[in-house]
């Protein structure tokens, strides 16, 4: 073993009064997305860094009052990055400021996706307002989660159960339940949650538009365990 390689665990072996049978138990499960998550992109530009950054100030104000006022619907606002940054002239001696351009990245989180259609719309009709998601997702505590566990759990005891009928006998104990990269092996790559739907939108509309009919994407959960059992001698 070359001094770079790391230990492997042993397995344990079956006997002959205790053979040991090692299976992998998979669930996949397609559910409905319980959360959606937009990125608002604000941005202002103007002849003084004052005036950019006045302007821009107002916008993430308008923005943020807009998306507080759907409540509960929202559950997560989060301001990203800022910027304000000086836009040069491209011709003429030394260097001159044309124009001040600046930016904010504002994150929500929403769970009504009926009022996520309706507040993408109305962010949209706002000035210089860039819109882009929704990407769709589950919640860390999903009960979805926990169902897909379950169930590879199951579908790993049936596994083993079906080979030793296979063989005339039947499960004696579980020696061992791991989960999938549990023991120093590589670990299962999990798919995206979501793929992402990216719309764009800037300059304000002289009427309220209609409210955007999104369609959630449902999600793809996957869930993996090995597991080991004995079983009683069989008569081959």
């Amino acid at each position: 073993m070359t001094p770079t390689e790391e230990p492997q665990p042993s397995l344990p072996y079956g006997t002959p009064t205790a053979p040991r049978i090692a299976v992998r138990g998979e669930a996949h499960l397609e559910v409905d997305p319980e959360i959606a998550r937009i990125a608002i992109t604000l941005t202002a530009r103007g002849t003084d860094r004052r005036t950019a950054l006045t302007d821009l100030t107002h916008r993430n104000t308008t923005a943020l009052d807009l998306i507080k006022s759907y409540g509960e619907a929202v559950t997560h606002i989060e301001t990203g990055a800022y910027s304000i940054s000086p836009e040069l002239t491209r011709h003429g001696r030394g260097e001159r400021i044309r124009a001040y351009h600046g930016r904010v990245h504002i994150t929500a989180e929403l769970t009504d996706f009926t009022a996520l259609g309706e507040l993408t719309t109305r962010l949209a009709d706002l000035d210089l307002t860039r819109i882009d998601g929704p990407w769709w997702d589950l919640r860390p505590d999903s009960p979805a989660h926990r169902q897909a566990r379950r169930q590879a759990v199951h579908e790993a005891v049936q596994r083993a159960r079906e080979y030793a009928e296979a063989l005339g006998t039947t499960l004696a104990a579980l020696v061992e339940l791991a989960d999938i990269g549990a023991e120093n092996t590589p670990p299962h790559l999990a798919a995206p949650a979501g793929a992402l739907r990216s719309r764009a939108f800037a300059g304000g509309a002289p009427e309220e538009a209609p409210a955007l009919d999104l369609e959630p994407q449902r999600q793809h959960v996957h869930a993996q365990v090995n597991a080991r059992f004995t079983m009683n001698p069989p008569r081959l």
